[in-house]
């Protein structure tokens, strides 16, 4: 069974709502695991029904070395994004990470990814299921 980080800080809502589409898709045939960088992050996404989940930088340092997939927003591979939530430890270990990693260009950091269009989240995430997922089933 394919096993699929989702990671997400602040209030959860980008993680949860990646979660929603990943099980409407799949169902029970992958694990995902909800990584927040805080507890309200992954209380939202374990309501959003992920196998797993757990919060803070150790368990997202440790947890992303046995994983297929690690999918969030693209501010989840910068140090101090999200408000500092992203530690530079958190960062760096994701980056270094041998899972495959499914960058949403959402952020609210000062960088913007030039030459993407701007299209709501739902889209983007059924880009990444239909692009990078879809044989898992």
């Amino acid at each position: 069974m394919k096993r699929i980080c989702v990671i997400d800080g602040q209030g959860g809502g980008i993680g949860s709502t990646i979660i929603k589409k990943l099980k409407e898709y799949f169902g029970e045939k992958i694990e995902i695991i909800a990584l927040g960088t805080n507890a309200i992050a992954t209380s939202q996404m374990l309501k959003a029904k992920a196998n797993r989940g757990a919060s803070g930088e150790n368990a997202i340092v440790y947890t992303i070395k046995n994983v297929d997939f690690i999918i969030g927003p693209v501010g989840i591979i910068l140090a101090n994004a999200m408000m500092g939530e992203i530690t530079p430890k958190i960062a760096e270990a994701i980056a270094n990470s041998p899972a495959k990693k499914l960058l949403i260009p959402l952020t609210q950091e000062n960088v913007e990814i030039v030459g993407l269009s701007s299209i709501p989240l739902p889209h983007f995430i059924e880009s990444l299921i239909q692009k990078n997922l879809k044989d898992f089933g």
